[in-house]
């Protein structure tokens, strides 16, 4: 009972118990003295449930519908299911006054959020409803990260796939500096120009189909960023063939995403930068292979980053950041770097420690796959080679160990076993055997099981069972045993088990051999083993 007393809310938690976005709340707390106090938290203020849950009482918030959800409600049942056009129309409403295509009950409404807010406010608040109902939108999380990748920039930022400026409004740390997109959508692109205007941002943007229809074939950009449509096979491949942009190599119908992250390679300014959203089956689809080797030969490609599932609204698979640079003033890349986030909490801080980082030199790459998976490349940098080598090596000693005493001493026989044999059809038909899937099993205490596939393994009974054009007949039917004693049995089944027992040590030994040379020679070259001056 005393924890649910002294329970601790966010402003987020706080805005989703009383309906509202966090914009909202921020707002109870500016106008209304009697808003309870943080009571902890530092920057991420929390507060106490039991306080806040008395101050909606006492101002009838939780009962109320607030003008926010009036006004989505309005724009759903005027627009639909497009809603990205009321939206568009709503921001405009501030932007551009009477051009908005609104009623004129949801205009005063707006107004009156607008007076009480502010009009960048009440657009957010409906774009952030628009990005969580599940649209194809860049999330605020992803366009966080890649803020943080991008980190400081000036000029020109480019993105030609930009939707309503998600990734644009996130990494423009200057105001003057000059945003510029494109994108197939025409309310899509209304929205982004009205969120740029109310955000105080520089934006031009166009519509159009980037790769099929380019409208800014001669921008050259200092960061590009872009989230493209993933999954596409229609592209525009075929129409596209002898375009100048493919300077990695044409992707395939099914590589839509590598068209996507060449087309803003080619609208990089020297020394400029790109970072393009990916989906993880980029980096190992065996289709993508020549071209992932030519951005890793070429030093173009210099950082891939996994992130968790749950970083994009509109799906729960994890996507990939590629960075790539057009070389200028400096020489390309001699690695790349890899940095696995697969793993973390979505909603954390998503900064990445030393261990889920690693280095890779470009040779290392450039093997038959290229795989490029952020997982497999950091895992492989930070295992343990020497501990790893020396464990193998350890378990090979023992095994050979094992192997001296293994075989079996045998001494020279007589001819009693060229006396009597017994057929194993006709011990089948006697009911005193089983035959099954080219085996057989004793059903009699007369017989040994092992004595018995021991010598079907002879090489008498094998040639019996391989016809005149040397195909193998799985029938044992025509084997042939000695018919001797169950004692007698017993003894040479014991020795068949050990010869069994030694074979399938020796194959693991051989592929344990194998596999320790491997990563010897790995070592070796990579500089994580040397030769022991000691041995």
């Amino acid at each position: 009972m005393e924890g649910a007393i002294n329970r601790l809310v966010s402003a987020a938690e706080v805005a989703r118990l009383a309906g509202v976005t966090r914009a909202a709340v921020s707002n109870w707390r500016r106008r209304h003295a009697d808003f309870p106090e943080p009571v902890g938290g530092g920057r991420n203020a929390l507060f106490s449930l039991d306080e806040v849950n008395d101050w909606l009482d006492r101002q009838r918030k939780q009962g109320d519908v607030s003008d926010e959800v009036l006004t989505w409600q309005a724009l759903r049942s005027q627009y639909g299911d497009d809603m990205v056009a009321g939206v568009a129309d709503a921001a405009e409403t501030f932007t551009l006054g009477a051009a908005s295509g609104l009623d004129e009950v949801t205009r005063l409404r707006l107004a009156e959020m607008a007076a009480e807010n502010s009009p960048s406010e009440v657009v957010t608040a409906l774009t952030e409803r628009l990005t969580d109902s599940g649209g194809a939108f860049t999330g605020p999380r992803l366009a966080a990260v890649v803020a943080r990748l991008a980190g400081p920039n000036t000029e020109v930022i480019f993105d030609p796939a930009c939707g309503i400026a998600s990734l644009l409004l996130a990494v423009a740390s200057d105001t003057e500096t000059r945003l510029v997109g494109q994108d197939v959508n025409a309310a899509v692109v209304r929205l982004a120009r009205a969120r740029a205007v109310l955000a105080g941002h520089d934006l031009t943007v166009a519509v159009g189909d980037s790769l099929y229809a380019d409208r800014w074939p001669d921008l050259r950009a200092d960061l590009i960023v872009c989230d493209p449509p993933v999954g596409s096979t229609d592209w525009g491949r075929d129409s596209l063939l002898l375009d100048q942009r493919w300077e990695f190599g044409v992707p395939t119908k099914a590589e839509g995403e590598l068209a996507w992250l060449q087309h803003c390679y080619a609208h990089l300014a020297l020394g400029g930068t790109a970072i393009v959203v990916m989906p993880p089956s980029v980096a190992y689809r065996r289709p993508g292979r020549r071209i992932r080797a030519e951005l890793v030969r070429r030093g173009i490609l210099t950082h891939v980053m996994a992130l968790p599932a749950g970083m994009v609204a509109a799906h729960s698979q994890p996507v990939h950041l590629w960075s790539v640079v057009r070389p200028g003033g400096f020489g390309p890349a001699t690695s790349v770097r890899f940095t696995d986030l697969s793993g973390a909490d979505p909603a954390g801080s998503l900064v990445p420690e030393p261990h889920q980082v690693a280095l890779v030199p470009l040779v290392d790459l450039l093997d038959e796959d290229v795989d490029l998976t952020p997982a497999r490349l950091v895992e492989a940098t930070h295992t343990d080679r020497a501990a790893r080598y020396t464990a193998v090596r350890e378990a090979i000693v023992d095994q050979l160990g094992q192997l001296a005493g293994g075989l079996p001493k045998l001494v020279a026989g007589g001819d009693v076993l060229d006396g009597n044999v017994l057929r194993m059809a006709d011990l089948a038909r006697a009911g005193l055997v089983e035959i099954h899937d080219g085996t057989v099993t004793s059903t009699s205490d007369q017989l040994d099981t092992d004595f018995l596939r021991g010598f079907l393994r002879s090489s008498a009974n094998t040639s019996r069972a391989t016809s005149g054009s040397g195909t193998f007949r799985a029938d044992v039917r025509g084997a042939r045993i000695p018919q001797i004693g169950i004692e007698e049995q017993r003894s040479y089944a014991a020795v068949f088990r050990s010869l069994d027992e030694t074979e399938a040590q020796l194959r693991e030994l051989t592929r344990a051999g194998l596999d320790a040379i491997a990563r010897a020679r790995d070592g070796l070259t990579c500089g994580a083993l040397r030769p022991d001056e000691a041995s």
